[in-house]
């Protein structure tokens, strides 16, 4: 015959952590997902998608959402290599980045898909406009609109 006893202060401890695991799943099942959230041209905010981005039509969509119209299929689709530790360029790009809540400093070292696809809607610019996408397991992590003239402009996805 066995005989178990448990003091009352190793019974309290099992219950402050049953009652803080029960909180804990609460707020994951009920807090919604955070998402940056991208300056409309109103001046409003309105929430911007950047997940399950996978196929030609979702980036496509993606740029959409912030005025964009882009041709069917990318210019260039390849992999790049966000570095460890930025450079005086990369921290620049990556300060851009941050202008539009994203951060590319929690994906250094990792390997991202890049998708370029040519704007037709650039209104104001002659000569021709690029949208870069960076893209891990199918979220966007970053990109830019830019004129691929050596000499011309670089800014976010908003108009």
């Amino acid at each position: 015959m066995f005989v178990y006893s448990m003091r009352a202060g190793t019974v309290r401890f099992f219950g402050i952590i049953c009652v803080a695991l029960a909180a804990l799943i609460t707020l994951i099942a009920f807090v919604p997902e955070l998402q940056p959230v991208a300056a409309s041209a109103e001046g409003e905010s309105e929430s911007v998608s950047y997940e399950k981005v996978r196929s030609d039509e979702d980036r496509i969509a993606f740029l959409a959402q912030f005025g964009w119209q882009v041709e069917a299929t990318p210019t260039e689709s390849t992999t790049v290599t966000i570095p460890r530790e930025f450079d005086k360029v990369f921290a620049a790009y990556n300060e851009l980045q941050r202008t539009q809540g994203l951060d590319l400093t929690q994906y250094g070292g990792k390997t991202v898909e890049r998708y370029t696809y040519t704007v037709t809607n650039y209104e104001g610019y002659e000569g021709t406009v690029l949208a870069n996408l960076l893209i891990y397991r199918g979220r966007v992590i970053g990109g830019d609109v830019c004129s691929a003239a050596t000499d011309g402009f670089l800014h976010g996805f908003s108009k």
